[in-house]
């Protein structure tokens, strides 16, 4: 029924190792009947009380365990680090190699012949993918799934999104301590993670794009019975999987990535994304150009309705058809053919797909936006590029020209961004400098840059913001992000002065600084890199190796697959 399992090794000896892990076993409670000749499906679990996005998980692993057992497996539950976006300082990003590593190294070392990863949070999705895309042993991915809608005094809000504007109405004296102390206890109704197209839902969404889930597994909202069937299911069909040899480098392929761009640009999802893919894609030797994402979004339209791009929420989007009924709607502009985790075509997968609201997920007739929702940039500013989201921007900004104000560090741009003082207007363009990998450290989501106090109060709701960093997939505004190469390691951002003009064209798909080439080199001269903040354990090994945004800010030794075959581990005494 299944090929040479690879945990044969491990259990199908007879001499005193394989005794020694066979007793191993037995020490749990599990007879040999239990696990003798069975493939041993790793469950991998993100779960931790610190991720409240991932709190529900462990219930998850129970019922993905029901389908391994139902199927003929012997399932083991793990636990790895868990990236939790609310609580973790200074940012999940700064960690999500690590726990690519933590998985890979995992499946690596035990008696493994298929894993399930259990995700929910923004980098736990991409986390998981990449280790388990390096070790390429049958992954199906069970993400967590969305929280609830929230509700508040008859409105109905999403995560993030609707925090941001509520605060700015804090901070423009419009919202007062009792409305939002009541808001902060009604934001989050439960487990799941945020229910807006943030990096979570978005990255869920394209690991089911990708063909690493069962279709329509990403968006069922967390607390959905429907959950734990599908978790069940999951844990059925891994076994199919190893029988079937469905690796994730066959299902991951060049075009699997293509199409998953295709539905980030429709979904009009986080920007993180960009990151993340690249990421994943040069673990499998597979080279994720960003002009490539810009082709490829300039041609699909955005037709997901949901925040922070359009009106609704997750909840909603899965009731009307989620996913599937997206991609669909999108097929045309697929790759049909390619593989996925079901051992089905997407084609295949998608055949009985149906929109049940076409206001929520529109027809490419009728889009919420017609030429994509990402625009890549480059420019004397961003050589390597720079993103933005073009689906959550102000129309009236995407051709401006305006005088920088430069904000040199994070710390620098929260104070000063309350000065009632503080020379700017609303055609400045605010900048932010040493936010990239390096300078974070970790990429931290600081792009979102506050608009001024004093502008708030005068009714500015955007302005042009650029950086290095990041910003949340919950964001919105005319932010431009992930300028490559990063200031703090000598990229042009290092050179803006306060006064510079900066030209955004994003029809064009420029960024210019307007100074001169030979300006530029003279202030270059002066600039040294800044002194470390950190300088031991894991901080220096992420300093020392990480790569910029237009790579993936993955480390440069992990870059494709592992030489070792992981099929023939060498086991021996402890």
């Amino acid at each position: 029924m299944f090929p040479k399992l690879r945990s044969a090794r491990w259990f199908d000896r007879d001499d005193d190792v394989g005794f020694n892990h066979r007793a191993s076993l037995r020490s749990e409670g599990f007879t040999p009947k239990a696990f003798s000749g069975k493939p041993v499906i790793g469950i991998c679990n993100s779960w931790s009380e610190l991720n409240n996005c991932n709190l529900h998980l462990r219930t998850v692993a129970d019922a993905v365990k029901r389908g391994v057992w139902a199927a003929g497996g012997f399932p083991l539950e793990f636990m790895t680090i868990s990236l939790g976006e609310e609580l973790m300082m200074p940012t999940a990003m700064l960690y999500r190699n690590l726990m690519a590593m933590d998985v890979e190294e995992m499946i690596r070392s035990h008696p493994l012949d298929g894993v399930i990863l259990l995700c929910g949070c923004d980098k736990t999705t991409p986390a998981q993918l990449m280790g388990a895309a390096s070790m390429d042993i049958p992954a199906i991915v069970v993400p967590g799934g969305p929280m609830l809608n929230a509700r508040w005094r008859n409105q109905t809000l999403g995560s993030g999104t609707d925090l941001w504007k509520k605060w700015d109405e804090r901070r423009a004296g419009r919202m007062d301590d009792k409305q939002w102390h009541e808001l902060e206890g009604a934001i989050a109704r439960g487990p799941g993670h945020c229910m807006t197209m943030g990096t979570a839902s978005t990255m869920t969404s394209l690991a089911e794009a990708l063909g690493m889930t069962l279709p329509g597994c990403a968006n069922i909202p967390a607390v959905d019975s429907r959950r734990y069937a599908a978790a069940e299911a999951s844990g059925r069909e891994i076994l199919k999987a190893i029988e079937q040899d469905l690796r994730p480098s066959r299902i991951m392929t060049a075009k699997a990535f293509e199409n998953a761009i295709r539905v980030f640009a429709a979904l009009g999802g986080s920007t993180n994304a960009v990151i993340h893919l690249v990421a994943i894609a040069r673990r499998l030797g597979i080279d994720l150009p960003l002009r490539r994402f810009d082709e490829l979004a300039a041609s699909t339209p955005t037709i997901a309705n949901v925040q922070p791009s359009g009106k609704y929420l997750m909840e909603d989007f899965y009731f009307a058809g989620g996913l599937p009924a997206l991609m669909r709607e999108i097929l045309p502009l697929l790759h049909k053919d390619e593989l996925t985790v079901t051992g089905q075509t997407i084609a295949e997968n998608l055949e009985n797909a149906e929109c049940h609201d076409q206001d929520v997920i529109r027809p490419v007739t009728n889009p919420l936006y017609g030429n994509g929702s990402l625009a890549v940039l480059y420019g004397n500013l961003a050589p390597r590029g720079a993103v933005i989201k073009t689906s959550a921007a102000s129309k009236q900004l995407m051709q401006h020209v305006g005088r920088a104000f430069v904000f040199d560090n994070y710390d620098e741009m929260l104070q000063l961004c309350e000065d009632p003082d503080l020379d700017v207007d609303e055609n400045s363009v605010l900048v932010l400098k040493n936010g990239g990998p390096v300078g974070g450290p970790g990429m931290p989501e600081w792009g979102q840059i506050p608009i001024p106090t004093k502008l708030l109060k005068k009714g500015v709701k955007d302005m042009v913001r650029i950086s290095d960093s990041r910003m949340s997939g919950t964001s919105y505004g005319t932010v431009v992000l992930h300028i490559s190469p990063e200031a703090a390691i000598g990229g042009p951002l290092a050179a803006v002065r306060t006064g510079d003009l900066i030209h955004l064209d994003v029809p064009r798909r420029e960024l210019t600084l307007e100074v001169s080439d030979s300006e530029l080199k003279r202030r270059m001269t002066h600039w040294h890199p800044g002194k470390r903040r950190y300088s031991r354990g894991y901080y220096t090994m992420f300093l020392e190796h990480v790569l910029q945004a237009d790579m993936g800010c993955d480390f440069d030794f992990l870059q494709g697959q592992p030489a070792d075959v992981p099929y023939e581990p060498i086991v021996g005494r402890s």
